[in-house]
């Protein structure tokens, strides 16, 4: 017989798990659209997005679980248009929907950040800043800034962006997923040669060579796939239900 977890168990193990209410966000986490009161399959992803619904729902599965969920802070809240057409197909096919971003990022074992250590082979310090953010570490075997984009492109499988010089000798590097370009001067500051995240502003270019670091923008998408698959094996272990990640490629 195929095992269930009840949607509120689901949630509140969750929640416990990656320590929602310490932080902060931009959007809520946990279930953000209430479906099926039970749950035996779920589809988990990097973004709710309208293809990663359609897979959940040709697949019958019963819950999404992404790292980028819906209702931001800043956004238009009106239902209109894509949302209104996302919100409409997940109630259809009675769809929870669970998200978390920022608990999911700094999670110590299942977060992205985590995740994408153990993905480049990055060895992390003890945590450094309380909110498990910003880590910093080294790359054994990797000592200048080509060797470890190297290894980026090689364990990604993806070209990062990177800004400067090949030879640069890197003893310490700091990291963190997904767009928080806006860290450098933090890691900076924390003593990292180079900095790797996923995405890259103009300015960021301009203080990176100013200050003499590397920094690598390897890819929101690409550094944020492997926390959310990490959750989803937790929770298949945990509750014994079937749970699938689908990665949808993103260029950025």
């Amino acid at each position: 017989m195929m095992k269930t977890v009840s949607t509120q168990t689901l949630e509140q193990w969750l929640n416990s798990t990656l320590c929602t209410a310490a932080f902060n966000d931009y959007c809520p986490n946990g279930l953000q659209v209430q479906g099926k009161p039970t749950i035996s399959h779920i589809i988990s992803g990097v973004t709710a997005s309208q293809a990663l619904i359609d897979v959940a729902a040709q697949r019958r599965a019963d819950a999404l679980l992404v790292h980028h969920g819906w209702f931001w802070k800043g956004e238009d809240p009106r239902v209109l248009g894509i949302r209104k057409q996302r919100l409409a197909a997940v109630l259809a096919h009675d769809i929870n929907l669970l998200a978390f971003h920022l608990p999911l990022d700094a999670h110590p074992v299942l977060g992205n950040n985590a995740q994408l250590a153990r993905v480049l082979g990055l060895l992390a310090e003890p945590a450094t800043t309380s909110n498990g953010l910003l880590w910093f570490g080294s790359m054994p075997g990797a000592h200048t800034l080509a060797q470890i984009a190297s290894r980026v492109e090689q364990r990604l499988h993806r070209p990062p962006l990177v800004i400067g010089a090949d030879a640069l000798e890197v003893k310490r590097i700091a990291w963190c997923t997904g767009a928080a370009q806006n860290m450098l001067d933090q890691a900076i500051s924390g003593g990292a040669q180079v900095f790797i995240t996923g995405e890259v502003s103009e300015p960021t270019v301009h203080l990176a060579r100013e200050a003499g670091v590397g920094f690598i923008s390897a890819g929101h998408h690409a550094t944020e796939r492997y926390g959310v698959q990490a959750l989803g094996q937790a929770i298949a272990q945990e509750f014994g239900i079937q749970v699938d990640f689908v990665d949808l490629d993103n260029p950025v």
